[in-house]
């Protein structure tokens, strides 16, 4: 594994590059020193403008609840757009999940929740672990394709979301400078990992009639509404951090501990799966949930390379024995995975190139099930 120069990420980071050993993403953060956002902003209000409609919404914003969206429908009703809040409620939503869903209702919204069939969820979640090591695959599915689905269902053409994740967290060029979220943004980056909507049609009794929620609109129905999904993120800088702050300001809840994997309190705080989304990151990738924010603070200033290293050291890619709390056996439990069954998957899925492995090829864990990286020392 090679690390950028100036944060830590890794190369083996899907879509990152590398130039002169910096990589993408930072070099993406010090664009942002010539963009204009005063036009930026005035470009966002013009097309807020040209859709605002006093007979319906003038634009869907998907939330799930976190400090991202509370931040996205602060800023939009302060510019007077009337929106329609729209969540895809999440495989195993936690309680300050829905908390923080509760409050950004009474900021003053109208809101939709949409909640897909947990039988065929919770089959979704075992294929998606067991196929393509991704316990979260159907929400990051159904998270892009419910609000599209509203937008259509409703005849309300523009959705805001919120940042381009390609941008903040290094990605290829093209998607970078899109300003935009379509379908085919949504099959190359909206974590299908490979494994289509149509692949799970026939495992464990799933038939196209219950995959409706994660099936995107068809090209004419899209056509006829006119949807045109944008990035906020794209028109006002963008900062996880700042967003926290203004969105605890408005009655956003937060923890009184980081969250496990992580360095922060204040984020992937609504689903209780989320801990085994990221650990299987750190094992297919040798890079978790920490790394990832450690190097957005760095970018802007706020931790050195050095602290950063000792911070993702101290956080990432610990085994998920928790999550918010609750304890793992219960979370699998809905799946019918036991413990033993779920450390199995987690060694199939391992990439056995960057944790030491014993003589017999076997991988080395301490005593809490940690696996041991083979080069820190190089970063």
């Amino acid at each position: 594994m090679k690390y950028c120069i100036k944060c830590l990420m890794p190369d083996t980071k899907p879509d990152l590059l590398f130039n002169e050993g910096i990589c993408n993403a930072c070099i993406n953060y010090n664009t942002r020193e010539r963009i204009d956002w005063d036009q930026r902003k005035k470009e966002l209000i013009q097309i807020i403008d040209k859709y605002k409609n006093n007979k319906k919404w003038d634009c869907i914003i998907p939330v799930s609840g976190g400090k991202d969206s509370t931040y996205q429908v602060i800023q939009l009703l302060k510019l007077g757009v009337n929106p329609l809040c729209v969540t895809s409620t999440t495989c195993d939503l936690s309680d300050i999940g829905r908390r923080n869903i509760e409050n950004i209702k009474n900021l003053g919204v109208d809101y939709v929740e949409f909640s897909p069939n947990p039988i065929i969820r919770r089959k979704l979640n075992h294929i998606g672990l067991t196929q393509v090591g991704d316990i979260s695959w159907p929400e990051h599915v159904g998270i892009f394709t419910i609000p599209v689905r509203a937008a259509v269902q409703y005849n309300v053409p523009l959705i805001i979301w919120g940042e381009n994740s390609q941008n903040e967290y290094g990605g290829p060029a093209s998607a970078v400078e899109n300003n935009t979220l379509d379908r085919s943004w949504l099959e190359e980056f909206g974590g299908l990992l490979g494994l289509r909507v149509s692949d799970v049609v026939g495992i464990d009794g799933i038939e196209q009639k219950h995959l409706v929620a994660y099936t995107y609109p068809s090209n004419e129905e899209l056509t006829a509404v006119g949807v045109t999904g944008l990035f906020l993120g794209y028109y006002i800088p963008w900062d996880g951090y700042s967003n926290a702050l203004l969105a605890q300001a408005y009655g956003f809840e937060t923890l009184h501990w980081a969250v496990e994997g992580s360095a922060v309190n204040y984020e992937n705080l609504d689903n209780y799966q989320t801990g085994i989304h990221d650990y299987f990151k750190y094992l297919k990738f040798g890079f978790g949930r920490a790394t990832d924010i450690t190097c957005l603070h760095i970018r802007r200033g706020r931790v050195s390379r050095e602290d950063g290293l000792q911070i993702v050291q101290k956080n990432d890619g610990k085994f998920p024995w928790t999550y918010l709390g609750k304890s793992l056996e219960d979370i699998l439990k809905p799946l019918n995975i036991s413990l033993d069954q779920f450390i199995k998957i987690c060694d199939q899925f391992t990439n056995k190139k960057i944790f030491k492995m014993d003589r017999r090829g076997n991988l080395v864990k301490d005593n809490e099930g940690n696996l041991i990286k083979l080069n820190y020392d190089n970063i």
